[in-house]
């Protein structure tokens, strides 16, 4: 079975303003949009942690956000904390920490994380208070619907939209059939 939705690419290309882990020079890039409230992108966050120790730097991660609102209630507040956190240079930081605390997002806790990540509180409490970032969110939301992203988590690898819907290992298929037929081309 071909894991590729091949009718459906990456309509806004990775740009030097996207939340990227791993090498430019990687051979590999795997663009996620999720959901931190999202269960399926919370097993996928553990997967792609070992995606990219496996691949090294052969593998880059670009996270996009696509909070899904109607069905997770705080997964929008999260991203816009984790926004805020980017803007101090701890995006990723911020990642991990919504992600291993998927059941604890709101408002309170998301602040706790921000002074866990040794953020400027003042400047935290006022972006969140003013939705600072809310308009990038929205961005990312604007650009998954116009890669036509249906659901969390979605996954393009080198731009083509992958069908994880049946595991996750589909996708490590798809990166080694990127890579040439393994893990060790």
């Amino acid at each position: 079975m071909n894991s590729a939705i091949t009718s459906v690419t990456l309509a806004v290309p990775v740009a030097a303003t996207d939340h990227i882990r791993g090498a430019d020079t990687a051979r590999i890039t795997l663009v996620e949009y999720g959901d931190y409230e999202c269960a399926a992108c919370g097993q996928a966050y553990h997967a792609v942690k070992i995606l990219l120790e496996e691949f090294g730097d052969r593998l880059r991660l670009v996270f996009r956000h696509y909070p899904l609102r109607e069905a997770h209630p705080h997964a929008e507040l999260a991203t816009e904390a984790a926004e805020a956190a980017g803007a101090q240079q701890k995006f990723w930081l911020m990642h991990d920490l919504l992600f291993e605390n998927q059941l604890h997002l709101k408002a309170k806790s998301l602040r706790q994380y921000a002074e866990k990540a040794e953020l400027d509180l003042p400047r935290y409490d006022f972006e969140m208070n003013d939705h600072i970032y809310l308009q990038r969110v929205q961005e990312h939301l604007a650009s998954g619907q116009r890669s036509h992203v249906q659901s969390t988590p979605a996954f393009f690898v080198n731009g083509v939209l992958q069908d994880v819907s049946f595991g996750l290992d589909h996708l490590q298929r798809a990166i080694e059939s990127a890579l040439g037929g393994g893990v060790h081309a």
